[in-house]
């Protein structure tokens, strides 16, 4: 079943992750948005001589674009993240949550790192920034074939996520399947990759040469490629696929939220929703003269004489 393993399933995966992801992302373009309504976290733009947050509560583009860089390349919502534990008393107290947010940065720039790398499979010649990154990523040079230091990050950091699922018994009450499946099919990746490059070796010319075919829509599956491999395409296949229906999805979502790319300024220019339909208003003057005469009669004040 090689031709199903190495083709079918791999060109199911990229359209239903492209056609999936291309559903989600256009629902959220067109939800409408007439209020501002970014989260702040530091004072607002307002008197001149009062000091504004830029970062926390930006109120111009600039801000925004300062603030939307953090959060995707350093997490800086979630370096700022606490923990809240219940301890003997009973008594709340706060601490900080710093190794979550070491964690997920590791996992994520580790990741997108093993991703770059892997364009050197889809490219004749080599781009020459997937060479310098494989340099710079195995510069630690421990036996043949080289030790990439993102593989043993990535998996440390995956170990980490998993473990603390399951080792806090909060966020395990919490947890649902959908938490724990990304994790495992990463892992899943990570194992067989690393298990291919050092340990059950399998052809790299072969596997580029099927590479280049599906990319070029002239898939042909070599001989010699093996068993371990297909195993590694498949998860690789199955995270492409489930990724537009999980929450892996919010890698796209951050971009459209509007509690992040809004600038706030509120205080500076009134915002009316374009939404509002049009309401058939009955001012006083008109009451007043609809019921003069009644009024007159009553002895109740009247604007006009």
């Amino acid at each position: 079943m090689s031709y199903f393993f190495a083709i079918a399933i791999p060109y199911a995966a990229v359209i239903t992750s492209v056609v999936g992801i291309i559903v989600r992302v256009s629902k959220w373009a067109n939800a409408p948005v007439p209020f501002r309504i970014p989260t702040t976290c530091g004072q607002q733009k307002s008197l001149p001589w009062i000091r504004s947050s830029n970062l926390d509560n930006p109120h111009s583009t600039p801000g925004v674009i300062g603030r939307m860089a953090l959060e995707i390349l350093l997490f800086r919502s979630l370096f700022r993240n606490t923990k809240a534990d219940l301890t003997p008393g009973p008594k709340l107290v706060y601490g900080s949550s710093k190794w979550l947010w070491l964690g997920a940065l590791a996992f994520h720039w580790s990741l997108l790192i093993v991703v770059l790398r892997h364009l050197r499979l889809f490219a004749e010649p080599q781009p020459y920034f997937v060479t310098l990154i494989q340099n710079l990523d195995g510069f630690f040079q421990a036996g043949l074939p080289a030790v990439y230091l993102t593989d043993a990050i990535l998996l440390a950091a995956l170990t980490y996520l998993f473990a603390r699922r399951i080792a806090d018994a909060k966020l395990r009450y919490i947890s649902l399947a959908a938490d724990y499946v990304p994790l495992l099919l990463t892992g899943g990746i990570a194992l067989t990759g690393i298990l291919m490059r050092h340990f059950y070796k399998v052809d790299l010319r072969s596997v580029k040469e099927l590479a280049m075919g599906l990319i070029r829509l002239h898939p042909v599956v070599p001989d010699g490629i093996g068993i371990l491999f297909y195993i590694h395409l498949f998860l690789v296949s199955t995270l492409l696929a489930y990724f537009p229906f999980s929450k892996l999805v919010h890698m796209g979502g951050i971009f459209l939220s509007p509690t992040r790319n809004l600038a706030n300024n509120n205080r500076m220019r009134r915002h009316v929703n374009p939404w509002n339909h049009d309401v058939k208003v009955h001012t006083y003057e008109e009451y007043e003269d609809e019921f003069r005469n009644v009024m007159a009669a009553a002895e109740l004040p009247l604007e006009k004489g």
